[in-house]
């Protein structure tokens, strides 16, 4: 799977969330907002921002 922060435009690393699911949130490393997935029906994860973040 893989989810391209729409905030920053980095990768998330989703290895760090094993079992991902929808209605999950997780964090960009790179510039810490939170994200709420939406779909992880396909290989491109699907989030909207859930907090702006640090």
């Amino acid at each position: 799977m893989h989810l391209t922060c729409p905030e920053c435009k980095n990768d998330v690393d989703l290895a760090r969330y094993p079992g991902l699911a929808d209605n999950q949130a997780v964090e960009c490393q790179m510039c810490g907002i939170t994200l709420l997935v939406t779909d992880t029906s396909t290989d491109e994860v699907q989030a909207e921002i859930l907090d702006e973040g640090k």
